[in-house]
């Protein structure tokens, strides 16, 4: 890509984003800046060719596109402080920042520029992420950039912006959950007479085979789920003991009692 970006908040996500693109080739490292208040800790980047800064309005009179990658309470101030800068003809906005919505980064940039929300998880940190976009005013061949940029992260998928939060419970939440799932899986590998190590080990590669598995092959979970159950055999017999204890059910209550409490706060 040869748009310059200028990643604004150089903590563990706005690295994350910038080594991933680097790491997949995406993006020259000279056409990426990065920016905060402590520029020591981001010397690895720089190492590498990264521009780094403690100014964010010299890094937006770089760039081409921003991403804005602060905490939520730090967001308006940011933004305020960045808006002189912001040229409507040039500029183009990807906020990552958790429970903003693009109404509200809308009015605190003032101008009218092409605005994305981008929700990824924690592996983007290994170029793993699941990201649900969403956009107001943006071009379709940019819109096209912004999903390549971010599947160089893991996956991305443009969603409607009234399924944010819903996508924070089951993309983001979901890393919780899946992790809590393999944690229990780990427990009883142990009971059966693995030690700690292996079992973690098996644990984690089924699951990431099994996630595989849908992803490469675009099959729904039952017709995989059928290739390892043989009629009276020891998989189906544990499935069933799961359901009589309320697997699914209290996997999907838990996802509903998140989403519940994102829109009641």
């Amino acid at each position: 890509m040869n748009k310059k970006i200028a990643i604004i908040g150089g903590g563990n996500l706005g690295t994350a984003i910038a080594e991933g693109l680097i790491n997949s080739g995406f993006m020259k490292p000279e056409h990426i800046i990065i920016t905060k208040r402590n520029i020591k800790t981001l010397h690895k980047l720089e190492e590498r060719g990264v521009l780094v800064s403690d100014n964010n309005k010299e890094a937006v009179k770089f760039a081409d596109w921003i991403i804005l990658a602060v905490k939520p309470f730090q967001t308006a101030a940011v933004l305020d402080g960045i808006k002189d800068v912001v040229n409507i003809k040039k500029h183009l906005l990807v906020s990552v920042v958790t429970g903003i919505s693009l109404q509200q980064l809308q009015k605190a940039v003032v101008k009218k520029i092409p605005l994305v929300r981008a929700m990824p998880n924690t592996a983007i940190a290994i170029q793993e992420s699941m990201t649900c976009l969403a956009h107001q005013d943006v071009a379709a061949k940019d819109a096209k950039i912004i999903e390549d940029l971010f599947n160089q992260l893991g996956k991305a998928v443009w969603i409607d912006e009234k399924l944010m939060d819903a996508a924070t419970v089951l993309g983001a939440c979901g890393t919780a959950y899946a992790m809590r799932y393999i944690r229990a899986n780990i427990q009883g590998g142990i009971e059966i007479g693995f030690d700690a190590v292996t079992a973690s080990l098996i644990a984690a590669q089924t699951v990431k085979g099994a996630a595989e598995l849908l992803l490469k092959k675009g099959t729904h979970p039952e017709q995989e789920i059928d290739k390892v159950t043989t009629p009276k055999g020891c998989t189906i017999a544990g499935l069933n003991e799961m359901e009589h204890q309320g697997f699914s059910s209290s996997l999907i209550k838990g996802l509903v009692t998140s989403f519940e409490k994102i829109a009641k706060d």
